[in-house]
């Protein structure tokens, strides 16, 4: 502990920023679980679509969508959503939607934002779908 205490002290600039990565990792990690918008599985995305009659929004460009995407998937791109708003998924407002990115990262926003026009269930692919592809699940082209 004493080595520890030294280290700590002879390496402020270090220790400032190992504190600041740890508290950083703390409050996404206590903001992750709180919010409205839960990241799913691939199975769980199967489940919704197959027992609840799930969305899957696809908002990869065109050309990845016709590259392969889940079957059933609706194709709207975030720059299309971001132009034109929700109004092509209002008919969706009472299903699950299940927003897919490349990788799980850009569907965040565009779910938040889903969410905040008022689509109750909304969530993301956990590692969008190059977890899909990885877990060897079937795309259409």
């Amino acid at each position: 502990m004493e080595q520890f205490i030294a280290f700590a002290s002879n390496n402020g600039m270090l220790s400032a920023i190992w504190v600041a990565l740890l508290v950083m990792i703390i409050v996404t990690t206590i903001r992750m679980q709180l919010s409205p918008i839960k990241q799913i599985s691939t199975q769980d995305l199967t489940f919704l679509m197959n027992r609840e009659d799930g969305i899957a929004l696809d908002i990869r460009k065109e050309n990845e969508f016709k590259a392969g995407h889940i079957l059933d998937a609706i194709s709207l791109s975030s720059d299309k959503i971001s132009k034109n708003g929700t109004a092509s998924l209002e008919k969706y407002k009472d299903k699950p939607i299940i927003v897919v990115c490349t990788a799980g990262m850009s569907a965040v926003q565009i779910a938040t934002n889903l969410h905040k026009s008022g689509f109750a269930r909304v969530s993301v692919l956990k590692g969008g779908m190059n977890s899909w592809t990885s877990a060897g699940l079937p795309v259409v082209k």
